[in-house]
Order: structure tokens, then C-alpha cells, then sequence
């Protein structure tokens, strides 16, 4: 057991800073977005649940583009492209099936 503020994170891109907690077979990424910070169009195998928990964020998903804003959640399936552009300093988090090796620390 730790406390969230113990555990180390790293920048995923620049404007995205992530801490991640990691068990048999999932990642929960507690991820502090910066204000007009991008996330750059990607896609990986693993599926993604996005839970927003303050802020606005778009999202670019399958094609389909949309606002998440607090208490909305999104189901990305696995390989699907998806990017995001931070309208407000946003903290959202993310669950991925199986575990995001690269996101060891």
C-alpha cells in the first residue's frame, strides 16, 4: 500500500505529466495535463478507459471528435487511433488492459 503523492511519475509527452500504478493485468494512470498541451494522434493494443476528473479535454477518437469534461468516461478499444488537445488544465485518469510495460518506471 502507498499513497498516490509517493509514487513516482514521469512526462509522457511535454504538457503531460503521469503516475502510474501498475498490477497482474492493468495500469492506472493518474495523469496532470497542462493547459493547450497536445497528445499527438497514437494508437496501442491495449484498451484504454478514460475517466475525467477535472478540466476540459478533447478528443480526437476513431476520427470522431469530442469534449470530455468532469465525470464523462470513454471506452477506447485497443489499436484505435485517439489524440487530445487540453482546452483547461485537466487531471484525468486512465485505465489499460494489459498492463503498459512502457510505462514502468
Amino acid at each position: 500500500m502507498q499513497h498516490l503523492d509517493d509514487v513516482k511519475g514521469k512526462e509522457i509527452v511535454p504538457g503531460l505529466y503521469g503516475r502510474f500504478v501498475h498490477g497482474e493485468n492493468i495500469t492506472l494512470s493518474f495523469v496532470d495535463i497542462k493547459p493547450g498541451s497536445q497528445l499527438p494522434e497514437h494508437s496501442h493494443p491495449h484498451e484504454q478507459i478514460t475517466y475525467i476528473l477535472e478540466g476540459e479535454l478533447e478528443m480526437v477518437i476513431g476520427g470522431e471528435k469530442m469534449l470530455l469534461m468532469p465525470g464523462m468516461v470513454h471506452v477506447i478499444p485497443g489499436n484505435v487511433p485517439h489524440s487530445a488537445y487540453a482546452r483547461t488544465a485537466v487531471k484525468v485518469l486512465d485505465a489499460f488492459s494489459p498492463v503498459r510495460e512502457d510505462y514502468r518506471i
